[in-house]
């Protein structure tokens, strides 16, 4: 009887994975187009500012806000995340929709930029990968210092 559950559990569960399989590979044929990178993403420009821990920054867009957001905020923004070599690994605009997140439960080279920005600003960072997603062994994450366009809608 133990058998016989064991092997239709794993009979379930290659079934399952190999829809899941196919539902992502139906899926990856139709994906929306990639943002194209900016023309300083594979190194951060001459006029970039950088912080003690590493993180460059520019202003794109300055904001209308005169706070700041804290590492409990919820914030709201746009964003779209590139490698060095100018590869798009995400994007709340092609994904159609924000991310609303508690800031300090994001990598931590957001949770000190985000820190810096104020409601309506956009900026580009250069976030080196020991602030990022280096530390994360996760199959599929970008490694190495990434590129972040974000824009600080709100926050609360």
């Amino acid at each position: 009887m133990e058998d016989t559950l064991k092997r239709s559990l794993i009979s379930s569960l290659m079934l399952l994975a190999m829809v899941a399989t196919a539902a992502s590979v139906s899926i990856g044929a139709h994906q929306k187009p990639a943002i194209a990178a900016p023309a300083d993403v594979a190194k951060p420009p001459a006029d970039a500012q950088r912080t003690p821990s590493g993180i460059y920054w520019k202003v794109l867009k300055p904001g209308t806000g005169t706070t700041h957001p804290t590492p409990m905020s919820t914030v709201t923004m746009d964003y779209t995340g590139w490698t060095t070599d100018g590869k798009m690994f995400d994007s709340s605009i092609v994904n159609g929709k924000p991310l609303v997140y508690q800031l300090n439960g994001l990598i931590k080279g957001w949770v000190e930029g985000v820190q810096m920005m104020v409601t309506g600003e956009k900026r580009r960072l250069w976030i080196p990968g020991n602030l990022g997603y280096d530390n994360n062994p996760s199959p599929g994450v970008p490694h190495g210092m990434l590129v972040f366009d974000m824009e600080l809608i709100s926050f609360k």
